[in-house]
Parts: C-alpha cells; sequence; structure tokens
C-alpha cells in the first residue's frame, strides 16, 4: 500500500504542475520565452530517451518471463505504436481551435489552426466583439483539452512509479516541466476575460487534476489483473505515449517560444541528464 501512495503523490505533483502555470500566468508581467524553449526541448530528451533506453527494454524483459525474447519483442514494438495511435486518437478528438498543441501566434498570443487564427486574433484585440466571452470559451476547452491529454500521462507516471521508482523521478520531472505551459495556456484566456486571478488559477488547477485521476483509474482497473505481460504491455504504450507527446507536443511548442537551436539543446541536455541519472543507478 506505501507503494501505491507513493506513486500517486507522484503523479499528482506532476498533474498539479499546471497549477504553478497558472500562477506564473496571473502573478508575472514579463515571460522568458528562451528558457521556457530550453525547457520543453529539456522535457521532451529526458521522456525519448528513458522510453527508448529504459521503459522499452523494460517491457521486453517483462514479456519475455511469459513469451520468450522474440515475441516479447514483437508484442513491445506493437504496443509502442498502439500508444502512439491512443494519443493521436485523442488529438483528433479534439477540435483543433480548443487544441493546446496545435497552435500558432497572433501578435504574441498562442491561438490555433489556419482557419480560425483571424477568427481568434479579432476576438482578443480590444475592438473585437464579445471578446471575454470568446476567450473565456478558449480557456474552458483548453483546461477540457489539457485534462483528455493528461489523463494517460497520469497512468503512464502512476505505473512507472509503481514500477521503478529511479525510472519515474525523471518522468515525472519531465511531464511537471510540460504540464507549466499548459497551465499558462489555460490561465492567461480565462484572466483576461474574466479579471479574476483566482478564477484562472483554479481552471489551471483543475486541469491537472486529470493525471491522478487516471493514475486512480489505472489503479482500480488494473492492479487486480496485474501480470509480467500486463505490465509489459502498459510500458511498451507508455513509452509509444511519451514519444509521441514529445514529437507532436514539447518540441513544436519549444521551436515557438524560442529559436530552434533552443529546443535541440534543450533536447540533448534532456538526453544527458536522463543518461547520467540512468547510469547512477545501475
Amino acid at each position: 500500500m506505501e507503494n501505491y501512495m507513493i506513486a500517486f503523490l507522484m503523479t499528482l505533483i506532476a498533474g498539479l504542475c499546471t497549477a504553478i502555470g497558472g500562477a506564473i500566468a496571473v502573478l508575472s508581467k514579463s515571460d522568458n520565452k528562451t528558457f521556457l524553449s530550453v525547457s520543453l526541448g529539456f522535457s521532451a530528451g529526458v521522456m525519448v530517451y528513458v522510453s527508448m533506453m529504459e521503459i522499452m527494454p523494460k517491457a521486453q524483459t517483462a514479456l519475455a518471463v511469459e513469451y520468450g525474447d522474440k515475441m516479447a519483442a514483437i508484442i513491445s514494438v506493437v504496443a509502442f505504436f498502439m500508444g502512439m495511435f491512443i494519443i493521436a486518437g485523442i488529438d483528433k478528438l479534439i477540435p483543433h481551435e480548443e487544441n493546446p498543441h496545435e497552435i500558432k501566434h497572433c501578435d504574441g498570443i498562442a491561438t490555433s489552426d489556419d482557419e480560425n487564427e483571424e477568427h481568434i486574433c479579432e476576438a482578443m484585440s480590444p475592438e473585437g466583439s464579445n471578446r471575454s466571452s470568446r476567450l473565456m470559451r478558449m480557456g474552458v476547452f483548453t483546461a477540457i483539452a489539457i485534462g483528455i491529454h493528461n489523463f494517460p500521462e497520469g497512468l503512464a507516471t502512476f505505473v512507472a512509479a509503481l514500477q521503478s521508482p529511479e525510472v519515474a523521478i525523471p518522468v515525472v520531472v519531465a511531464i511537471a516541466i510540460h504540464n507549466v505551459p499548459e497551465g499558462i495556456a489555460v490561465a492567461v484566456p480565462v484572466y483576461h476575460a474574466t479579471g479574476s486571478k483566482k478564477k484562472a488559477f483554479m481552471y489551471s488547477f483543475m486541469s491537472g487534476l486529470s493525471e491522478p485521476i487516471g493514475a486512480l483509474v489505472g489503479w482500480l482497473l488494473l492492479m487486480p489483473i496485474m501480470s509480467d505481460a500486463v505490465f509489459g504491455i502498459i510500458f511498451a504504450v507508455v513509452a509509444g505515449i511519451m514519444v509521441f507527446i514529445s514529437f507532436d507536443q514539447l518540441l513544436p511548442n519549444a521551436r515557438e517560444y524560442g529559436e530552434h537551436h533552443h529546443s535541440i539543446y534543450g533536447l540533448v541536455m534532456g538526453m544527458m541528464v536522463m543518461a547520467i541519472s540512468l547510469l547512477l543507478f545501475m
């Protein structure tokens, strides 16, 4: 039971880092886009490296106990891409104009989708009609979209923490880093729509709750049937989810906030730190 509590606590910490983003959005008067770009690249580097060099081998090892080496390799590869298809499907279910990961910039403000760019920019301008209601709608739907995306991340963090703390800690840090700008994405439109720092913070806070909820659902549904085979499949799916998130969300957003090289420098640093941390536990 103690291991479950620790895993759940780590997931809760990672998820609620959206609240840090919300706090930054309502309290800070300026942002350091270079730092944000490097941080997002760093997070991607950690997640890609740990997925390919640690999580996938662990998945194959667990599956080999029941299926042998060759079949374990096949099953883990299939599960890896299944994880990618799962998170890609979630992306497709969210309309682009409400998807926080389909971004463009309009006078320094992140917007979505070419088709709606002019419409959203107009809504954000001082003379735009129904500006507040549109901003509020954007903030609410962004919170919902982020909540949907964070659900599988919560399961990923929980399973990693339950099985291997030395892997879970950098995963938690990586997910926490990329949850901060997600919190900002929720809080900014809500704050400008309502003028309420409290409401902006609360929406960003609640959007992060889906990660511990994902962990709780994972525990209730999967723990009774957990075996080496189930664990191996889940771990491979988690690796696919993390790699997809890195390439589809973290790196594109990192490039939006800074120069191209900033995101790559962060990516390399993340991989190096992850490599060193894993070597320390060998």
